[in-house]
């Protein structure tokens, strides 16, 4: 059993949640946290099936948001954390590398997580690959500090990494990332997350303690922004010089999917920065 507890926070996760913790199995880590946010389907029912604990979390629209709250008031008694949403399922080849990871863990105080990303039912070969820093261990640092006054309906830190004192490794093995709740909520999920990244854009980009902080993908997701540019350029990146046209049809179909959120951002800062009447 390894010294670490997987916190998965959630809302109407009744979907993506059986295969996770199935994923996850019995006696393989210390402890399994559920951190709710009143969900109205059976998402705390098959925590308690599994033997998962169950936390509820009520935003108050300010910081901190649910994982820093976590981090804060229900601090982990193991050695490390890891952070899993309910539509990512850990692999075997992951689990292995994971255990040899945390027990030879040296001077590192966290791990870059890698994913594979599934689209239309099957994993996608191509496109910008998913890395994460969502394991790390338990008092080496919290997520950005972020004091946002609601500017959307998102409850949980999405786009922001922990910042760590001290060495951080990688684990190769990859995360594989399902969503089986449809195209419809993808679309709507990245609706929210173009209003909450136009809202940090405005407010923090010009704030050199936040800035600091940023990761070199950060920095020039930032610097492009501001152009209409910002969507194509994703495009053309994803789809072409990093192989999403391997996939065919579904890498063309994700790829215009991407391309559309980043233009959407784009849209929504032009429009928050109109002079108001």
């Amino acid at each position: 059993m390894l010294d670490l507890t997987i916190a998965i926070p959630v809302r109407n996760e009744e979907v993506n949640l059986p295969g996770c913790l199935s994923a996850i199995g019995q006696g393989f880590v210390a402890e399994i946290v559920i951190i709710d946010s009143g969900s109205t389907d059976r998402t705390k029912a098959i925590a308690n099936e599994f033997g998962a604990k169950v936390i509820d979390f009520v935003w108050d629209g300010k910081f901190p948001k649910k994982r820093n709250w976590f981090l804060r008031n229900h601090c982990p008694k193991t050695k490390w954390v890891l952070f899993l949403d309910a539509d990512e399922y850990l692999t075997e080849a992951f689990k292995v590398e994971l255990a040899a990871a945390l027990n030879n863990s040296g001077d590192q105080v966290g791990y870059w997580l890698n994913y594979t990303i599934y689209f239309l039912g099957k994993q996608l070969r191509g496109g910008y690959p998913l890395r994460k820093l969502a394991l790390f261990k338990v008092g080496a640092g919290e997520y950005e500090r972020i004091d946002e006054q609601q500017w959307s309906k998102m409850d949980m830190e999405v786009h922001e990494h922990p910042i760590l004192e001290g060495e951080i490794g990688v684990i190769s093995s990859k995360i594989d990332h399902r969503d089986y709740r449809g195209v419809s909520h993808y679309v709507i999920k990245h609706d929210e997350y173009a209003t909450w990244e136009s809202e940090r854009f405005l407010k923090f980009y010009n704030d050199p303690a936040i800035v600091k902080n940023f990761t070199w993908k950060q920095r020039l997701k930032y610097k492009l922004m501001g152009s209409i540019f910002i969507g194509p350029l994703y495009f053309l990146g994803s789809f072409f010089l990093l192989g999403g046209f391997r996939d065919g049809a579904r890498g063309l179909a994700f790829a215009i999917l991407k391309m559309a959120y980043f233009t959407q951002v784009y849209c929504k800062l032009k429009e928050k920065m109109q002079p108001q009447n």
